[in-house]
């Protein structure tokens, strides 16, 4: 066993893919690690060491077939079984697997987070030319919200995630197609049956993969007493220091009730009149730094067609008190077939930012309710996830 001393950020999730382990493998040598809702900094954990995969060797197996399958190098591979070679590979040889390659530069390392994006946009910045990033405002506690744009078409597409914090994996897909797009344009690729060179010349997509920094770090990390919002998040959050069910922003508002779309409507239905976890929808609209960039980012590019995603339900939104265009319900249903969701006409719902985007431009706007089960969705499902949320994108650009 090592000892390993736990930083500022630090969660089981991300000490243990680091170290190619699963989370229980660190609380099985650590069983008070489930007691607490976070690991505190400074804390001792005691790290099991890594086993080695093995694979024995197939009737038809090659080299490359295993490379491939595993995501390893041939150089890896050799140095870790001595005479093994393009020439000699023979069956039922037990093989001792190096850890795969990293293939992709959008790969979660435990809870997708902040710094974890604005490193992969910085990679994909230095990997793709064409893509821009720029920031359109600043968090409460002073992160950039960062947009990514992809395309020099004429038809402007805007795309949003994390509006909600315990909502983090959206960001999370979302990133994710954006390397896929970028990676398949680059190359001159199809993917999955869609042409990126088209969507590149037809369309502008402008990604904001995080609209919630403050709020998805405090549901990943849980509260120090450094923070300069402590006292008042223990008071909205009922003195639980498990932060995992919280929605809202750094200072307890609900930024998917921040928009101007019938917002003292949704005040009163909500009935909530101080800060909290969820459903607090401010003091008025677009009260809060976050939802004001995001609002006015909007106006000033004016976006043919909008989709905010969230997590769960594997829903489709397309609606908001007859003032979307007749198309929109048609455009739905399309999505939900290429994703396999539920195009949902719903009601009694005020105040979003699709609501607000609907209202305001009388255009195709839609809330996307990504996977099943109980946020935050679990890591293990965002392959399937994030290849659903481009489809619904890749299709929307090609209308």
């Amino acid at each position: 066993m090592l000892e390993y001393i736990v930083r500022q950020g630090d969660t089981l999730q991300r000490i243990a893919t680091a170290r190619g382990l699963k989370p229980e493998n660190i609380v099985n040598a650590n069983p008070w690690a489930t007691d607490q809702p976070y690991l505190i900094p400074g804390q001792i954990l005691f790290i099991p060491s890594t086993p080695r995969r093995r694979y024995a060797i197939q009737i038809g197996d090659t080299l490359d077939r295993v490379l491939e399958q595993f995501s390893i190098t041939e150089q890896a591979l050799e140095g870790f079984n001595p005479g093994i070679s393009r020439d000699r590979f023979p069956i039922g040889r037990i093989l001792v697997l190096p850890s795969s390659e990293r293939m992709a530069v959008v790969e979660p390392q435990g809870e997708y987070g902040y710094k974890d994006m604005m490193k992969h946009i910085k990679e994909l910045l230095g990997k793709y030319k064409f893509i821009e990033a720029h920031s359109i405002g600043e968090s409460v506690m002073g992160k950039s919200l960062e947009i990514l744009k992809i395309g020099t078409g004429k038809r402007v597409i805007h795309v949003n995630a994390s509006i909600h914090a315990n909502e983090w994996i959206t960001t999370l897909c979302l990133m994710r197609f954006v390397e896929e797009y970028a990676e398949a344009y680059h190359n001159q690729q199809m993917w999955n049956g869609y042409n990126p060179q088209e969507w590149f010349a037809n369309c502008t997509l402008w990604v904001l993969p995080m609209a919630n920094p403050d709020g998805v770090e405090l549901v990943q990390e849980g509260i120090t007493y450094d923070n300069p919002f402590c006292t008042e998040l223990m008071e909205y959050n009922s003195y639980r220091r498990d932060f995992k069910h919280w929605k809202a922003n750094i200072r307890g508002v609900d930024l998917g009730d921040q928009f101007p779309a019938h917002w003292e409507e949704e005040v009163n239905r909500r009935g909530k009149k101080l800060p909290s976890p969820r459903d607090y929808a401010g003091t008025s609209p677009l009260s809060e730094p976050e939802s004001r960039a995001l609002a006015a980012f909007t106006l000033d590019i004016s976006p043919d067609s909008v989709i905010s995603l969230h997590s769960q339900g594997q829903e489709i939104y397309w609606n908001y008190r007859d003032y979307e265009p007749e198309v929109s319900e048609k455009w739905s249903q399309r999505l939900a077939q290429v994703s396999g969701y539920r195009s949902v006409k719903l009601q009694g719902s005020d105040a979003g930012y699709k609501d607000w985007f609907i209202q305001h431009f009388k255009r195709p706007g839609f809330t996307v309710e990504i996977g099943h089960g109980v946020n935050p969705l679990p890591i293990q499902d965002y392959r399937n996830m994030s290849l659903e949320v481009g489809l619904i994108v890749g299709e929307l650009m090609g209308f």
